[in-house]
């Protein structure tokens, strides 16, 4: 039996998963067992099976990486269970850090570093992932979830708080339950994976519009928190000049260019947020 399950959702993204599971051969595998849970792509995985043919390779038909992590639990019998995700790419000594922390608590969350796949200069949308995207520290310590891109739990935690659950934010969300259930989160700064950047604004908005839809989905019940969501809303404006320092302050970022760069994207972006929340709180689209 596999000592640790390493758990990777995939869809269309063949290239990069190629990146993620080479970075992953190149760690310590010993006693683990590596999962592609495949969501039913139209890009042909026969030549990456053929490339990783110690891996093994399941398919779930059901869309979204919340099915596919769960499939993945139940392929596998390995008490330990890591989650990363297929355009993700580990350290080296990921599971090594990993074996030697998952006794640490029940969840552990990570460092994921962003970088770009383009040559300089960065555009916007690159320029403002460098500086907000992926704070995995943040997000562990201040507001009390992990994402599932650097993720390590245990069989009987997951068992216990149930599947990730599609159509919300499936990481937050179980974050959420685990601890409310009295499960230990914490964030190891060692364990770390790096993920790319958003390359232009259309995949920037593409993941913002998707995270608003989720967080939406999860946090809105009822008219006092609808009420809330409308407030948030049209402190959208004020949050972004709040952030200016941030941007302009920041060592990830070492031309002028890119600050600028960064702070119209950050701007752009807030009041663009600002507009969709305000549609979803009287029924509309986004």
């Amino acid at each position: 039996m596999p000592e640790i399950a390493i758990i990777i959702p995939h869809y269309n993204d063949v290239v990069r998963l190629g990146r993620c599971l080479c970075a992953l051969q190149e760690n310590d595998l010993a006693g683990c067992e590596v999962l592609v849970v495949d969501n039913g792509s139209t890009q042909s995985l026969t030549e990456i099976q053929k490339q990783f043919p110690d891996f093994r390779f399941v398919t779930e038909a059901e869309k979204g990486a919340a099915a596919a992590r769960n499939t993945g639990v139940q392929e596998t019998s390995a008490p330990c269970l890591m989650f990363i995700d297929a355009d993700c790419v580990a350290a080296l000594d990921w599971v090594t850090v990993g074996r030697a922390v998952a006794d640490k608590a029940d969840l552990i969350g990570g460092r994921v570093e962003v970088f770009d796949e383009t040559p300089p200069p960065r555009s916007g949308a690159e320029a403002f992932e460098a500086v907000f995207a992926f704070d995995f520290r943040h997000y562990i310590e201040v507001q009390g979830f992990s994402g599932t891109g650097n993720l390590i739990t245990r069989r009987d935690v997951f068992e216990d708080v149930g599947p990730f659950r599609g159509g919300v934010s499936e990481d937050t969300d179980w974050s959420f339950r685990a601890t409310d259930q009295g499960y230990k989160l914490i964030y190891e700064d060692r364990l770390r994976v790096g993920h790319p950047s958003r390359q232009d604004w259309p995949a920037l908005r593409t993941k913002w519009r998707r995270l608003t839809q989720e967080q939406f989905g999860l946090k809105v019940q009822g008219p006092k928190s609808r009420l809330l969501w409308v407030v948030k809303a049209l402190a959208m404006p004020l949050s972004a000049i709040a952030h200016l320092p941030k941007v302009f302050r920041s060592h990830k970022l070492t031309t002028s260019g890119d600050r600028w760069r960064a702070a119209v994207t950050l701007i752009r972006l807030r009041l663009l947020r600002m507009v969709w929340m305000l549609r979803q709180a009287v029924g509309l689209d986004i």
